[in-house]
């Protein structure tokens, strides 16, 4: 295992590993306990009660945080015909089609998220092998394959995140940055916490939240106490 750097060390100090906090102290705590000069992501991690590897325990999905991430997502739209336009009157940051498989095949990727019109998705799945392992490829679930691509292109630029269980079990989401008040890190994480109830598997049993954690980029994780989480 990696050695643990001072200023980790120090920031560690100031966490109980053996505590679950409220979820407004965790926040305080994992701002607190960052020691990056750049402003970190604040990122929550859970890990759930489900067996990933059955089809019926897969959870996979999108959420817009109602405070956004602090980072603005640069969008690739692949369309064609009138959906270029739309696309573009959006916002979207480049649009599309085989001018930028092309491109992408070369080794281009300044961009973070992409939107697919299901008509162009037969294109689309030939870079299958280069977007799949950087979580990159368009998908149905995650609202990111759609001939909706204005709500599409708005929902990301407003703070959208994906969330996928890896076969851990675990799932981690941004939650905002370290220089965001507190009451809207609290707020984000709500939303996402509230979400991933929601969409709990009927075939998953024993304890779904077994554990929670929120830290920043480079800090220590704190642990959450899932019962202080005020859910609507």
């Amino acid at each position: 295992m990696a050695k643990k750097g001072k200023k980790y060390l120090e920031a560690a100090k100031l966490v109980d590993r053996l505590k679950a906090y409220p979820i407004a102290e965790a926040v305080d705590l994992a701002k607190k306990t960052n020691f990056t000069k750049f402003d970190a992501t604040l990122e929550v991690a859970f890990r759930l009660g489900v067996d990933p590897k059955k089809a019926d325990q897969q959870i996979r999905g999108a959420v817009v945080l109602p405070n956004g991430t602090g980072k603005t997502q640069r969008v690739l739209v692949f369309a064609k015909g009138e959906k270029v336009k739309e696309a573009e009157a959006a916002g979207a940051d480049y649009v599309g089609d085989s001018e930028y498989i092309t491109k992408i095949q070369q080794g281009w990727f300044d961009f973070d998220v992409i939107v697919a019109t299901p008509d162009m998705m037969g294109e689309v799945g030939k870079l299958g092998r280069v977007l799949g392992p950087k979580g990159l490829m368009p998908n149905p679930k995650t609202g990111t394959v759609t001939f909706d691509v204005t709500r599409a292109i708005n929902e990301i630029k407003a703070g959208k995140v994906e969330y996928r269980v890896d076969k851990s079990g675990n799932i981690h989401v941004p939650i905002g940055k370290a220089s965001f008040e507190n009451e809207k890190l609290v707020e984000n994480f709500n939303t996402v916490f509230e979400t991933l109830l929601k969409v709990k598997p009927a075939a998953a049993k024993g304890t779904y939240m077994k554990n929670v954690t929120v830290a920043s980029t480079m800090g220590p994780g704190v642990k959450v106490d899932p019962s202080s989480v005020a859910v609507k």
